[in-house]
């Protein structure tokens, strides 16, 4: 491999040629790696629109020359684009600040810029990364920033899709089963019959207001702390920077953002991530509960309850042939569990920094973006590939319900509570129905038993 030394603050450092924009991230990546994780392009994104549309108002308060801000600009859209994903390198267990990778986007975006205007790439003329595209920000205003904005745009664009796609797949098997009457049950013992169409639309209530959740947090994420520079005050921004800058960014996402009411809260807490994720637990919550109860329901398919059977996707067994698992909702549930596992990381980390700055910046940024990504997938999923095509065991469902004890209930009214509680017993000992009990007791006429048993 061709290299070659560039130098910077910190130092000389062997780069290689054609391979990197930028020299001072290069070295501090290979010198602090921990893991194998990477800040995910969306946020990356959101950061490369925060220094286009920071460019475009330093250019119009006269603070940029325009040759500079086009060619910064061109960058910053190729970037936004998905392109020089493998630029950037940064652990995301890096300055809890995240400081290197605002500066990582920094210098790609003026080692790209450079080469834009010179042929040459990299380097920090006549692009600086600090000077130019770094000009009146501070990596406390733009990282915050920026996982304000990358959540708001999947939940917009992803999650509330999904969810709403999931919710009229619920709806529709609502009312496609709303005459299948079935037998209820609670702590996993049989209950007063119900239809299956009235567990379904519990579940597609579950997921509407998992919908109206997460869009309440929308008006507390559209607020950016970006203008507040290093602890809030603004200091080194342009008065108008942060009001002009934001308002492009709205303009370029069609997403209302708007300065924040307070940038000492808004760079010092993440309290608006944590709530975030807290919906976003909450949801997950709600997907357990479904897709474990599509695990039950569909279960057997012949010893089991069985009283719906879901799509066949692949086999469910190496060694039991025709054994068909409950792929999707198995997995619906592993992501769940790790929507928690992150909401947990999240909760720590906004918990993470004293006075001015929180200090876990990345982390949060990672496992807010995963959570929402995972959960939009997986309703996705959940949706087209199980609920649409669960199909209803009529035959089933009215077994069950004459072969419950809990049928004794419906006789309490005519018979009183202690005769119906014997009845229920004599059915258990004996194996036989409470109508068939009831009858060879004759303690209830045929006609009446037919008038209050379902």
């Amino acid at each position: 491999m061709k290299v070659r030394t560039e130098f910077d603050s910190m130092g000389s450092v062997m780069v290689p040629e054609d391979a990197y924009y930028g020299a001072q991230t290069f070295r501090a990546s290979e010198n602090f790696i921990i893991s194998d994780l990477r800040l995910p392009g969306e946020f990356i994104s959101a950061v490369a629109l925060i220094k286009k549309c920071a460019v475009q108002t330093n250019l119009e308060l006269g603070l940029l020359d325009q040759n500079i801000a086009e060619a910064i600009q061109k960058a910053a859209d190729e970037i936004i684009n998905g392109k020089m994903q493998d630029q950037f390198i940064l652990d995301v267990f890096q300055t809890g600040s995240g400081t290197s990778a605002n500066m990582n986007v920094n210098e790609v975006i003026a080692g790209r810029a450079n080469e834009i205007l010179t042929g040459k790439r990299g380097g920090k003329s006549p692009v600086h990364p600090n000077d130019h595209v770094n000009l009146g920000q501070s990596s406390n205003d733009v990282i915050p920033s920026a996982i304000h904005i990358s959540a708001l745009k999947l939940i917009l664009t992803k999650l509330v899709p999904s969810l709403e796609q999931l919710c009229v797949a619920l709806l529709q098997k609502s009312f496609e089963f709303k005459n299948i009457k079935k037998i209820g049950r609670t702590h996993l013992q049989d209950a007063i019959p119900l239809t299956l169409g009235d567990e379904f639309s519990g579940y597609a209530r579950q997921i509407k207001l998992g919908i109206e959740r997460i869009k309440n947090v929308k008006s507390r994420l559209a607020e950016l702390a970006l203008g507040g520079t290093a602890v809030g005050t603004g200091i080194n921004a342009h008065p108008e920077f942060a009001k002009k800058t934001i308002g492009i960014i709205a303009n370029e996402t069609s997403i209302s953002f708007t300065e924040a009411i307070n940038h000492f809260e808004a760079q010092a807490a993440r309290d608006t991530a944590v709530e975030t994720s807290g919906v976003l637990k909450t949801i997950a919550v709600s997907l357990i509960k479904i897709s474990n109860d599509i695990r039950w329901l569909s279960s057997g398919p012949r010893c089991g309850l069985g009283e719906i059977t879901i799509p066949s996707l692949q086999p469910g067994s190496s060694m039991m042939p025709g054994k068909i698992n409950p792929v999707i909702a198995e997995a619906v549930i592993q992501v769940a569990f790790q929507v928690i596992g992150n909401d947990t990381a999240i909760t720590l980390a906004g918990q993470s920094g004293n006075f001015e700055l929180n200090v876990s910046l990345p982390i949060i940024a990672y496992n807010l973006i995963q959570s929402i990504n995972l959960s939009a997938r997986a309703s996705k999923h959940l949706a087209e590939r199980c609920i649409e095509g669960v199909r209803a065991n009529r035959e089933k469902c009215e077994s069950n319900i004459e072969k419950s004890l809990a049928m004794a209930t419906y006789l309490v009214p005519e018979i009183g509570y202690d005769q119906a509680a014997t009845l229920a017993k004599k059915a258990f000992d004996s194996g036989k129905t409470v109508r068939e009990v009831a009858l060879e007791e004759n303690v209830i006429s045929k006609e009446v038993l037919d008038r209050l048993l379902p």
